[in-house]
């Protein structure tokens, strides 16, 4: 998931670079919300990875 925020963020300045702000804007925007997703979810995977063996 990591590395599709990565892809959505060059996409987002290309697209900025060559003047398409809607494009930009909206990949930005997807690229934001992949990462916030990527931390909400590695967050609860260190928790419930933690569990001790008895």
């Amino acid at each position: 998931m990591l590395s599709w925020a990565v892809i959505f963020l060059i996409v987002a300045i290309v697209a900025a670079i060559f003047g398409f702000a809607g494009i930009a804007g909206t990949a930005a925007w997807i690229a934001k919300v992949l990462f916030v997703i990527f931390l909400i979810l590695f967050v609860v995977s260190l928790f419930v990875g933690r569990r001790p063996t008895v």
